[in-house]
């Protein structure tokens, strides 16, 4: 593999790497083709369900919690017991917009695709901040599932390619149909950020 198309460190191309196999799992031919999470799901065997569809299996105390005051505080859920059809159950948060939900759904793909163990709940464990937290939670793990799911979405070769063009994140974001906080997220983990901001400052100043 040309190691040119591949971040400069370790860990970086080891997630890039693993981001590769996904994208040609999901038969992308080129790096700058845009990764639908909705399409790849399916074989992942995850079923996607709307909030909508949950609904009627909640209070109305535990919807206004969800949908308001602890909004900000998920993205999604999947239940670590499989469907009778062998799929498992995928809950997105409905008040986070289509770019933001395709980070979440493609992180939980990852999961499926890198063997991971689902988490166990658990409500006697703590954060590193000090906060009661409702599972087993193994920040490594998590770290890789979010790292490949985002390398996925936007491959650092079409990143790099982009940032060179002197392209912004918004445009980029645009382009892969994800947020633009997750694009530059990818460039500070892919040592691009200092050249974007470089690229910034020639495009101000032609």
């Amino acid at each position: 593999m040309d190691t040119e198309n591949l971040p400069p460190t370790r860990k970086g191309r080891n997630y890039e790497i693993k981001a590769i196999g996904l994208r040609d799992f999901a038969g992308l031919k080129r790096d700058d083709e845009r990764l639908n999470p909705f399409d790849l799901a399916k074989y992942a065997k995850l079923l996607v369900a709307s909030f909508e569809q949950i609904e009627p299996f909640l209070t109305e105390e535990t919807k206004r919690h969800l949908l308001n005051d602890a909004s900000d505080k998920w993205s999604g859920g999947a239940c670590s017991q499989t469907l009778p059809d062998g799929r498992k159950l995928i809950i997105l948060n409905p008040t986070h917009g289509a770019n933001r939900q395709n980070a979440t759904l493609m992180e939980e793909i990852s999961h499926v695709f890198l063997g991971h163990k689902p988490s166990r709940l658990a409500i006697t464990n703590v954060n590193k901040d000090g906060k009661v937290i409702a599972r087993d939670y193994h920040a490594e793990i998590e770290e890789e599932a979010y790292s490949v799911g985002a390398a996925a979405l936007v491959p650092y070769s079409a990143l790099r390619r982009f940032v060179f063009q002197g392209k912004t994140s918004r445009e980029i974001a645009r382009h892969f149909n994800v947020s633009r906080e997750l694009v530059e997220y990818r460039m500070k983990v892919s040592r691009l950020w200092d050249e974007y901001k470089k690229s910034l400052m020639v495009n101000r100043e032609s």
